[in-house]
């Protein structure tokens, strides 16, 4: 586990916790001699993550559709930015850049680029762990309505039981270490290719 992905929101939210995490979390990747993948952005939860990954020392990279980049949204400081054309060319490369993935606090954009790397994982696409940073209960009510999924026969309960959550980041980056990935949905397969 060399690169990890994180997904967070582009504003600060309402509790002061959720920046301070933000800050704790990007410093710990890059303590722990991690590259931090994000989604490129200078604003919110997720510029505070890229700067205190690089104030740490930390290796950043950022990937950001040209739409965004083109509004001056784009962080400047990076140790390296990919522009993409589009937000599906963004989470395939955030994807093909990173080991593991976290969810920080964050809106629909979050929440649907952690579903949609948990999907792949089930798919067998990938089989990189996915985590949520469970601040402050942040993510309590979506971790009960995933096992209502899994209670109610959407979800296998081995892709259910695979997610990580944790209010603390050391305790994510720990259990990255120690993943063992599920069998994918329709068995062991050859990686599926994404058509970009």
């Amino acid at each position: 586990m060399n690169s990890i992905a994180v997904f967070c929101g582009s504003a600060l939210g309402t509790d002061t916790i959720f920046a301070e995490q933000a800050r704790l979390t990007g410093e710990m990747i890059a303590k722990a001699g991690k590259t931090l993948v994000y989604g490129g952005g200078r604003s919110g939860l997720m510029g505070i993550v890229a700067d205190s990954a690089l104030a740490a020392g930390g290796k950043v990279i950022g990937v950001i559709p040209q739409g965004l980049a083109d509004k001056e949204l784009a962080h400047p400081d990076l140790t390296e930015l990919y522009v993409v054309q589009d937000m599906h060319q963004r989470k395939t490369k955030m994807s093909e850049l990173s080991d593991t993935f976290i969810a920080l606090p964050g809106g629909s954009g979050t929440l649907e680029e952690i579903f949609e790397q948990w999907t792949w994982a089930q798919l067998g696409i990938h089989l990189k762990p996915c985590a949520f940073l469970n601040i402050n209960g942040f993510y309590d009510d979506l971790i009960r309505f995933i096992d209502v999924t899994a209670t109610k026969g959407f979800t296998k309960s081995r892709f259910s039981e695979a997610l990580i959550y944790s209010n603390r980041i050391e305790e994510i980056l720990q259990q990255f270490e120690d993943y063992v990935a599920p069998e994918p949905k329709w068995g062991k397969q050859e990686r599926v290719e994404l058509a970009i």
